[in-house]
């Protein structure tokens, strides 16, 4: 393999001008979900294939009906090398509210802040400064060497922040050319300043609103209450036999495919030093809830649940009115992990509210989008050689973790391209992505370039 360190060695040298570049991005004003900026969001299109043209990409805006694809493709050292296909966002947030921000979000800055060097804009973080770590990752290789040590094609959309309307279609259009090995993603946190993560699972998610209705209209409670059936009352009582005594959810086989995280990845966990007091103290909380005996990153990351979102019904309004709904309603997500099933899940819990419903009412059913739990096997070769590139980079080893939510495009390459992705982002807890005062590490960005590099020559080797 090429010798790594002289390609560290220019990304070194080139953080000043890589940060000349970033800048150029981050001042344009590409808020996709804002029909006012979809020139911008054209404009950044173009300044991304422009520079990956620059740099040896065959790349080319991909027009949408909605904002533009970037599609660029690079051989690698050889054509038996791997072949990555790395994904990131090129649009942003909305700014708003605007006063809350300490300086103009587009007009990018480096600044110190208790005692670090921080880069200010919108877009920094999420995913703008993410995604030019392994575009400046390509450079630095390619100055020295010539060429990518993998195969290389890169896929940026314009659409993330507003819902990713036109991805699925594109990818279904275009699957063949897009087809990798293996996607990279950047658009992930490490766990904290100076320890990198990898997260290796994403739970699954389905939705579901429930409308139970019993009486024709609303009922007086003088007249009717004690003969009528109150909806409220049928809809409480479901809900809060989800779970049983020990926080397990009693749907039947909701636990199929559900498997115990190893004792190796949880014993990891466990050095991460994150207790239950801290987790919840955050936020106004103190007793854990959830499945008895498990700790909170192992209820967040690698556990399923039923969650009650929202539930309404009868009179809600100011001062008081003594009535009988005739309807109530209620907002339930599951979010899953390993191998379950949605639609077995969506089926079961179907069936199970419908078990309790008295004859003389319906239930009615609406559901919410279902996609399952996306997995890379912890001894994964591919995991491992990042997680030893990472661990080669930073001061404290990486670390394998879980992530509660989901990024819908990671089950997508999985499900339409077939590929597994490696989720590997630099972005800290305290980015303030979404909010006002957005920020990146100058670290997170500096070795997050060198990180790639590592990570690029690792998966080569």
């Amino acid at each position: 393999m090429p010798d790594l360190m002289p390609v560290l060695a220019r990304a070194d040298q080139n953080l000043p001008s890589s940060l000349d570049q970033l800048f150029e991005l981050l001042r344009i004003k590409s808020i996709s979900t804002d029909p006012a900026y979809k020139g911008d969001c054209r404009k950044a299109a173009v300044w991304l294939v422009d520079y990956l043209k620059t740099l040896g990409f065959d790349a080319s805006v991909r027009d949408t009906p909605g904002h533009p694809m970037i599609v660029a493709h690079h051989d690698g050292a050889s054509a038996s090398a791997p072949h990555v296909l790395f994904y990131g966002h090129y649009d942003v947030q909305p700014v708003d509210p605007i006063e809350l921000w300490d300086n103009d979000p587009f007009e990018p800055s480096v600044q110190e802040a208790a005692g670090r060097k921080i880069l200010t804009g919108r877009g920094t973080a999420d995913d703008k400064g993410q995604l030019m770590t392994f575009v400046e990752a390509c450079r630095a290789y390619k100055e020295i060497h010539g060429s990518l040590p993998v195969r290389v094609t890169i896929l940026f959309e314009g659409e993330e922040e507003s819902g990713s309307p036109s991805l699925k279609p594109f990818l279904e259009a275009n699957a063949a050319e897009l087809k990798a090995d293996y996607a990279l993603v950047c658009d992930t946190s490490m766990w904290d300043r100076d320890t990198p993560a990898i997260a290796a699972a994403l739970r699954g998610l389905v939705g579901e609103e429930i409308v139970v209705t019993a009486a024709d209209r609303d009922l007086h409670s003088g007249l009717f209450g004690g003969a009528a059936a109150n909806p409220i009352h049928i809809l409480t009582k479901i809900l809060a036999g989800l779970h049983d005594d020990t926080g397990r959810i009693t749907l039947d086989g909701f636990y199929d495919g559900v498997e115990e995280t190893p004792e190796n990845i949880k014993a990891s966990w466990e050095t991460l030093g994150l207790t239950t007091e801290a987790f919840l103290g955050d936020v106004g909380l103190s007793v854990p809830s959830g499945e008895k005996g498990r700790s909170v990153l192992e209820l967040t990351w690698a556990r399923p649940t039923a969650e009650v979102n929202g539930i309404w019904g009868g009179y809600t309004g100011e001062g008081f009115k003594t009535v009988i709904a005739a309807k109530a309603s209620a907002k339930v997500s599951f979010r899953l992990v390993g191998t379950q099933d949605p639609a077995a899940i969506r089926d079961s819990f179907r069936a199970y509210v419908r078990s309790l419903m008295p004859a003389d009412c319906t239930v009615e059913f609406h559901p919410h989008g279902g996609s399952p739990a996306i997995h890379l096997s912890y001894d994964s070769p591919v995991l491992t050689k990042a997680k030893t590139a990472l661990s080669d980079e930073w001061p404290k080893p990486a670390v394998v973790i879980g992530m509660g939510g989901s990024i819908p495009i990671v089950g997508d390459f999985q499900k339409m391209l077939g590929m597994e992705s490696l989720l590997v982002g630099f972005g800290l807890a305290d980015d303030r992505i979404h909010s006002p005062n957005e920020k990146y590490e100058l670290t997170s960005y500096h070795k997050g370039i060198r990180s790639w590099i590592r990570i690029m020559e690792a998966l080569a080797a």
